[in-house]
């Protein structure tokens, strides 16, 4: 193994300063321990200095993410499995209260380490073993940024279409499922999204704030310019809708297929609440980016909806099918403007930054931020991933999958650090090849993390999948979370306890 010399990232990075302890010389932080396998400055730990998302950075997540246009889609997708307008803001309210308290959970291990999310699983799967979760949510991640930019490539076909109708000559042909027109916007969009993330972090954060106010804005007016065009009220239902248990189930499927959706960020939140200011930003951040924001996108959701159906009797699937029906074409442009901008902004924050760490994780000495950047936009290209996107009765089944793999991995960590460590973390060692580290486990692997993962995947897996276990199908993410921590402490060796290099008491669960 070759040792890097770090000793110039002591100078030029004080991630571990205040990691050493002035009275036990012998827990201090050796620079040679620390290895190129494990380490490099995209995975340090953040310094003060990087410590800029304030609650508003936070918020601004939210802002933007809730009201993707996958969001959208599944949401509207809920009028059609039976649903009415009220229902549906009960459904995404129950989500949004669980949401909210995950999410803190999740933030706060971030804001305490201020290491990545692939870093953070070593804690529970060794500094090997983390592999897995790592290259799992990047893989979700992935697929999330293909679709997303495919859904915003639609809503800038309609633009060029609106600007230029003689286009219309080259949206007509297919190759590989888009057509020109479509392959063209496609493309450029891509292309807009990498050379943004090139930039890094920091030009992330404030892509983010510049976008979150224009979209609530733009997804605002043009709730409001629906609900006038129908004459100032709106269908409440597309049909007929459920009642007694089967709206009781589908309120609470539909709440907990909604966590499900952010089954991905609530793993990897830690990406981002590692370069929070403090823990009441992330609280406050939360607070009005997910219970208040998703009450704002509810009602959005009902009123777009129900309006066209008034109108027309017609049910949308999307935003960008009432923005594609605006009579004004310098409002249409505006609107899809807007979309693509928010398209953009979610795909930065959800669905870039996880497989660039899962990536940076893999091979720190020959990639970073930038190039896994890169290497992670080149696979949401060549996926086809409008190929994953059909209808909402699809991305209904496509939700339940993920959550039946993400579901395990974030109850075994939450359940390592929250009750076997007790939120107590031996940083320095989480980038250190040694047999007497405290996350070597079995040559760098915690095996009962990967059994307890393997055992509650299937198990969530069959719930998810098998139709006559379709009632709960809904659940899965749920289920599977919960089995994975249950099964997890049960196999789970409690630790001793010895002094790490804060000074301050860690549980630590021995190699085995």
């Amino acid at each position: 193994m070759t040792i890097p010399d770090v000793s110039k990232h002591r100078a030029e990075n004080s991630a571990f300063k205040g990691l050493v302890s002035s009275t036990d010389s012998s827990a201090e932080l050796n620079p040679h321990e620390l290895s190129a396998t494990l380490y490099n400055n995209d995975l340090a730990p953040t310094t003060k200095k990087g410590r800029t998302w304030s609650s508003y950075s936070i918020f601004t997540l939210w802002a933007n993410d809730v009201h993707s246009l996958g969001n959208y889609a599944f949401a509207i997708g809920l009028f059609a499995l039976g649903l009415g307008g009220w229902q549906i803001l009960l459904a995404l309210a129950f989500g949004a209260v669980l949401l909210f308290g995950l999410l803190n959970f999740s933030g706060f291990m971030g804001e305490k380490t201020g290491v990545p999310f692939p870093v953070m699983s070593r804690i529970a799967f060794g500094i090997r073993g983390a592999q897995i979760p790592a290259l799992l949510r990047g893989a979700v991640a992935i697929a999330w940024f293909g679709i997303q930019t495919y859904l915003a490539s639609v809503v800038l076909v309609v633009m060029v279409l609106a600007l230029a109708p003689g286009a219309a000559a080259i949206n007509n042909n297919h190759f590989l499922g888009l057509s020109t027109l479509g392959w063209i916007c496609f493309v450029s969009l891509w292309a807009v999204q990498l050379v943004i993330v090139s930039y890094g972090m920091e030009m992330i954060r404030k892509y983010e704030a510049f976008a979150g106010p224009v979209i609530l804005i733009t997804m605002g007016a043009l709730a409001v310019w629906m609900f006038i065009e129908a004459g100032g009220s709106i269908a409440w239902s597309t049909g007929e809708t459920k009642t007694g248990i089967d709206m009781w189930v589908g309120i609470l499927g539909g709440g907990a297929l909604w966590v499900s959706i952010y089954g991905t960020f609530v793993l990897n939140f830690c990406d981002f609440t590692r370069s929070a200011v403090s823990k009441k930003a992330i609280v406050r951040g939360n607070f009005f980016g997910i219970p208040l924001n998703m009450l704002l996108f509810g009602v959005i959701v009902v009123v777009l909806t129900g309006a066209q159906f008034k109108i027309d009797g017609t049910i949308i699937t999307s935003p960008s099918d009432v923005v594609e029906a605006i009579p004004n074409t310098l409002l249409l442009i505006l609107a899809s403007l807007a979309l693509l901008i928010l398209t953009i902004a979610v795909n930065l924050m959800a669905n870039f930054v996880a497989p660039i760490y899962a990536l940076t994780n893999l091979f720190p000495k020959h990639l970073n931020f930038r190039r896994a950047g890169l290497i992670s936009g080149f696979i949401g290209l060549v996926i086809l991933p409008w190929n994953l996107y059909n209808s909402p009765t699809v991305i209904t089944y496509f939700l339940g999958g993920l959550g039946a793999l993400l579901g395990p991995l974030f109850g075994i960590i939450m359940a390592d650090y929250w009750i076997l460590r007790r939120a107590k973390v031996n940083v320095p060692d989480l980038y250190r090849v040694s047999p007497k580290g405290t996350y070597y486990f079995t040559r760098g692997v915690n095996m009962r993390a990967v059994i307890a993962l393997a055992a509650s995947s299937i198990a969530a897996l069959i719930l998810a999948f098998n139709p006559a276990l379709h009632a709960v199908s809904a659940f899965a993410w749920f289920i599977g979370s919960g089995l994975g921590a249950i099964i997890y402490l049960a196999i789970a060796k409690r630790g001793e306890v010895h002094e790490d290099v804060c000074g301050e008491e860690i549980a630590v669960t021995p190699t085995h």
